[in-house]
């Protein structure tokens, strides 16, 4: 196997640790958005809930009224009794009428709250049901996302090791070197020389030296013999032929 070759086996190895990083990195973003589409719901459901326990704040809030208003009149109507005048009487009459009055109203309007009732709480089983529905949808989505976390994790742990071996069959340390130099600014690093002399990485046209030292290259490499790195003249990547 001749060094550009053996660059070319671990560049494949990396290109392949790049995406699984790339994914690595996505995976928990795309995880996150699943889970914010929930919040929507959730606060639909909050809304009803809310709703509801304004609903019986008010019925117990009418309840607690009509009661004291009826305390209020049975001491009115206790106090009565024992009046002595007629005119005195009449008073207290007149007081326990504006109470009753007060009982019968806060009376209705507790009858009038607890018919929202109902209504209240239908908008709690809907939006229940809603956010149950996306929730299931959103717990497989997101339980399979994990899932493939650990599988990239693991493909990444694996390709790392394999990146290990190939960059050991790599025999000349300044290939090595210039590569991983490289590899952080430009991708693909290594890349093929054209026939007609262009880079395959940037396109550009490279002079005739440049395919005289990659031909000169390949013939070493065939040969056993060493072989130098070379670069495009634009964007610096090692250039081969075959």
């Amino acid at each position: 196997m001749t060094i550009v070759e053996a660059l070319i086996e671990l560049q494949d190895v990396d290109g392949r640790i790049r995406e699984l990083e790339l994914e690595l990195k996505d995976l928990p973003r795309r995880r996150a958005l699943e889970t914010a589409r929930l919040s929507g719901v959730s606060a639909d459901l909050k809304a009803a809930q809310a709703g509801l326990e304004q609903v019986e704040d008010r019925i117990k809030g009418y309840e607690d009224d009509a009661k004291a208003l009826r305390e209020k009149a049975q001491k009115l109507k206790t106090a009565q009794a024992s009046l002595k005048t007629n005119k005195e009487y009449q008073q207290y009459s007149i007081q326990i009428d504006l109470v009753e009055h007060d009982i019968s109203a806060a009376e209705s309007n507790q009858l009038a709250a607890m018919d929202d009732k109902p209504a209240a709480q239908k908008r709690i089983d809907d939006a229940q049901a809603r956010y149950d529905s996306v929730k299931g949808g959103i717990d497989a989505i997101c339980s399979e996302i994990d899932e493939r976390i650990a599988a990239v994790k693991q493909e990444l742990a694996e390709a790392q090791s394999e990146r290990t071996a190939k960059a050991a069959q790599v025999s000349d340390p300044k290939f090595m070197l210039y590569y991983e130099r490289l590899r952080t600014k430009r991708w693909p690093v290594v890349v093929q020389l054209t026939h007609d002399g262009v880079c395959d990485g940037c396109h550009l046209v490279q002079p005739p030296s440049v395919g005289q030292l990659a031909d000169a290259n390949a013939k070493n490499g065939e040969a056993g013999k060493d072989q130098s790195v070379v670069a495009c003249t634009m964007c610096g990547r090692i250039l081969y032929r075959l």
